[in-house]
């Protein structure tokens, strides 16, 4: 005898399961822990720190 299966259940289990896999998508794609997000803050004022630090004085307007 074949197992009785509610389709409605079937469909929300379907939909679960797929918005499970959209996020676990956009996890890999997006997600950053805080200290990854700090690294790269830091590394960005670096550069600009470097990047002013050459900067010639006459350079500036008047």
């Amino acid at each position: 005898m074949a197992d009785i299966v509610n389709l409605r259940e079937a469909r929300k289990r379907k939909a679960r399961a797929e918005r499970e896999r959209t996020a676990e998508a956009n996890r890999l794609k997006f997600g950053r822990s805080k200290a990854e997000k700090q690294h790269s803050l830091m590394e960005k004022a670096r550069g600009e720190r470097a990047h002013d630090g050459h900067r010639r004085d006459d350079d500036e307007p008047a």
